[in-house]
């Protein structure tokens, strides 16, 4: 566990700035943001005396599209500790930016939702209790929120909706129905997504329990979860890739050996054995030492009849033949 810990602390040492007490999920001030999902354009928050600097800046080039200046502090929110800026809706039709407080637990959190092209405040979201950023449906009417409910063990969490056309706090939490007594218990450590944005996979490392990948289904509102079974070894090594169209989600070691698949239709779980050596490179192998074993055998099978002839020869038999008297 303090190995596990001592990862987590060194990749909050290279956060950009400021940081929801280090917490995650969190958001940040400075930093590369959150890129468009187009790739045109680059979204940052700035400390700018009193309040906040949003930016959106020219992808390419680098200048300066939009500028808006916000009171208070706010930034682009981070949902994992691999440092990646979200917020960004899968259809770029709204950003989401998240209030940056260095206390904890939250008494109140809040969010801004903007127009990515102006920059303008659509709407503005106050919640009492501890929540942050999560996740985005792919046209936004979802706000996925982290919520923690205990204030003397930040791992402990629930998911949360939020039906953005409303700003309406939905009043259940979106679990996995399969598993109601799964508790969810852990640290986000990385995610991928689908490429349309309706699914995101989060893998949660958990020092004294085993690690696992929470599925939420952005669009219906529905999650599971996989446990993964590894209960030792350094869990923020793992790492996450979605296969096949979607259809496989690869569990593996940053050193790129392969581990896990998680079928994302039917959620089961096998060894994961793309990656590693052939099958037919192991036929070739076990071929070329069938050969070799061949080969020695009638090697050593000629050696031992040439040995045998020579040993029968006249000229060895006289050393060994009973002597006569000649007559």
């Amino acid at each position: 566990m303090t190995r596990f810990l001592l990862v987590l602390v060194a990749a909050l040492c290279v956060a950009p700035a400021a940081l929801a007490d280090g917490i995650a999920p969190f958001a940040t001030q400075g930093g590369p943001g959150v890129l468009a999902p187009d790739g045109s354009a680059r979204f940052v928050a700035l400390a700018a005396g009193t309040g906040t600097r949003i930016e959106r800046i020219d992808a390419h080039g680098g200048g300066t599209l939009r500028t808006l200046f916000v009171q208070g502090a706010w930034g682009i929110p981070v949902a994992t500790y691999s440092n990646t800026g979200e917020g960004v809706s899968p259809d770029g039709s709204t950003l989401v930016v998240a209030d940056v407080v260095h206390t904890w637990p939250h008494v109140r959190s809040s969010f801004l939702f903007l127009d990515p092209q102006t920059l303008q405040i659509r709407h503005r979201l106050t919640l009492r209790g501890d929540f942050a950023f999560d996740a985005l449906s792919p046209d936004a009417s979802r706000l996925y929120l982290i919520q923690h409910v205990s204030s003397a063990d930040t791992t402990r969490y629930v998911v949360r909706a939020v039906d953005t056309p409303t700003m309406r706090l939905l009043p259940h939490r979106i679990a996995d129905k399969t598993q109601r007594n799964w508790v969810m218990v852990g640290y986000p450590l990385n995610r991928v997504t689908s490429k349309d944005g309706r699914y995101v996979y989060t893998l949660y490392g958990n020092p004294e329990n085993v690690p696992f990948v929470h599925a939420l289904d952005t669009v219906r509102g529905v999650a599971h979860c996989i446990g993964l079974p590894l209960r030792s070894g350094d869990q923020s090594n793992l790492v996450l890739a979605l296969r096949n169209g979607g259809r496989t989600l690869a569990v593996h070691w940053l050193s790129g050996r392969p581990w896990y698949t998680v079928n994302t239709q039917t959620w089961r779980l096998a060894r994961d054995r793309a990656g590693g050596f052939p099958w037919w490179g192991w036929a070739a192998i076990a071929l070329l030492l069938a050969t070799i074993v061949l080969a020695y055998g009638r090697r050593a099978r000629t050696l031992t009849a040439g040995t045998a002839r020579r040993d029968r020869s006249p000229a060895r038999l006289g050393s060994w033949l009973p002597l006569t008297r000649p007559r």
